[in-house]
């Protein structure tokens, strides 16, 4: 059973109600019949009832849940408390009662309140404005200061990380973090990879140095987040700054690292920076034909997660899979 069948095992163990505001894009039509004839989650997609039935034509999606901003009993009560948790940054009622017909901030809403557990958009609308209503309606997760992001890396007949799984952080979204923010980043990724793999993180805090064998400004930031990450999370099985090698490969690991606790045995590789990771993954997926999922958030109060705007239907249902579990975690 590969990742995405354990994963989709687990999401149907527990149901969780998904939202899809995408609802004008007949691939998320057709994920959605898929996950529900699947039974990964319920759906609730965002947008006018006729108009939706139409799209789908013979494709069976009776059991999701339909909503019209346009013609919700919610609205009122929706664009009320997104006033109140804007008018400090100038927002009107009306203007409030105006983004809540939107559908991506509509969906969010629906997640704050309850009525949904998570929400899956980006096939046609930008990363920004994905998360943008997830930012200013959920915000991040008690304790957390930053929202990041992470891909779930599966090498196939590969001996390292667990199995071959890996967690890539951060590869979408933070573009240069500091190196109080690539703690955050690395604590964050740990908690991902143990609530989507079922394992025990061991967290390598990249470089192109090992054990300061090279000093620079890049090194230190590494150094220095690698000393906050032990701070803020004590019992985290964490290191660096190591080498890529020396993080995955047991005999250099040794050799480099002596002392390191995790050294050769890394299964989640902190990136430095957006670069580095958005590069890594790429090139792991490409030349060693990896599985590559994501980028997959992490930080916010509850799961919104953003798509590729060239995803298929079947991706579509992956995340969703990847969002439901995330949700039965919070």
């Amino acid at each position: 059973m590969n990742f995405l069948e354990q994963i989709t095992q687990r999401a149907k163990s527990n149901i969780q109600t998904i939202v899809l505001p995408e609802s004008t894009d007949i691939r998320t039509i057709k994920a959605t019949a898929m996950i529900l004839e699947q039974g990964i989650a319920n759906v609730v997609l965002i947008g006018n009832e006729v108009e939706i039935k139409k799209l789908a034509g013979d494709l069976d999606i009776s059991k999701a849940k339909i909503v019209d901003p346009l013609n919700s009993d919610q609205l009122e009560d929706y664009a009320n408390t997104f006033y109140e948790m804007r008018k400090a940054k100038g927002v009107t009622i009306e203007q409030a009662r105006e983004t809540m017909k939107n559908p991506l901030f509509y969906g969010v809403m629906m997640v704050k309140k309850g009525e949904a557990d998570g929400m899956v958009a980006g096939a046609i609308n930008s990363t920004a404005n994905t998360l943008r209503p997830a930012l200013q309606i959920l915000k991040t997760a008690p304790g957390v200061k930053l929202v990041s992001s992470f891909f779930i890396m599966v090498v196939p007949d590969c001996e390292y990380g667990h199995n071959g799984t890996f967690v890539y952080s951060d590869c979408g979204l933070v573009e240069n973090p500091s190196a109080d923010e690539l703690s955050e980043i690395a604590i964050a990724a740990a908690g991902s990879f143990k609530a989507l793999v079922g394992a025990e993180p061991k967290v390598g805090m990249l470089s192109y140095s090992t054990y300061g064998s090279a000093k620079s400004e890049l090194t230190e930031k590494v150094i220095q987040a690698t000393k906050l990450a032990k701070e803020k999370a004590p019992g985290l099985a964490l290191d660096g700054e190591l080498q890529a090698d020396a993080a995955l490969v047991p005999s250099v690991g040794k050799s480099k690292a002596p002392d390191s606790a995790i050294a050769g045995e890394a299964n989640v590789l902190v990136f430095p920076d957006l670069n580095s990771g958005n590069i890594a993954y790429k090139l792991t997926q490409r030349l060693a034909k990896a599985e590559a999922y994501g980028p997959v958030t992490q930080g916010i109060a509850k799961p919104v997660n953003d798509l590729s705007r060239g995803c298929s239907a079947e991706d579509i249902v992956g995340v969703v899979a990847i969002t439901a579990v995330q949700a039965q975690n919070v």
